[in-house]
């Protein structure tokens, strides 16, 4: 694999990945897509990478660190429970194909060690972020996050307010 991490190259594949996997998600990135967006060659991704996987695993880490730092963005600040709610709403539907991606890299986890490790690590950040925001135990407060994301992407005409969420009232 490459060592120069400030390939031009390298930057171009990993941002080409990057934009595979919000409009295509994993599996269904190939690498003839990555090299049209990229204008790059396959041998440049053996070279960088070493294979399409790792190319892709990497660009589903990059993605997370930047659904991290939306998350982390939306809950900061001297704000009530509600408006940050609010605000971790606002971010889903400002970002599906984000968030949709973070959904596919936890079912990707189960058979790809690299995600599984990435993920958890990232998860443990995001635990401490939102026990800060919200007090209590993060864990608790992360499972909520991820119920609630869950619902607003699949079904947001009855996923709760954050109102409903912020006071543990039901959806509305």
């Amino acid at each position: 694999m490459d060592q120069d991490t400030n390939s031009p190259t390298k930057d171009r594949l990993l941002a080409a990945a990057r934009a595979c996997l919000l409009r295509r998600g994993y599996a269904g990135t190939t690498v003839r897509e990555l090299i049209a967006e990229s204008g790059t060659n396959q041998a440049s991704i053996n070279y960088h990478f070493g294979s399409k996987e790792v190319l892709l695993n990497q660009a589903v880490l990059d993605l997370n660190g930047e659904w991290g730092r939306h998350l982390f963005d939306a809950v900061g600040g001297e704000l009530s429970a509600t408006e940050r709610w609010r605000r971790v709403i606002d971010s889903i539907e400002e970002n599906r194909s984000l968030w949709f991606v973070n959904f596919e890299a936890i079912t990707l986890a189960q058979h790809n060690e690299t995600i599984r490790q990435g993920l958890a690590e990232r998860g443990a950040r995001a635990r401490e972020v939102l026990a800060e925001a919200f007090g209590g135990d993060g864990s608790r407060q992360y499972a909520l996050l991820i119920g609630v994301a869950a619902q607003w992407l699949l079904d947001p005409d009855t996923a709760p307010s954050a109102e409903a969420i912020a006071g543990g009232a039901a959806p509305g």
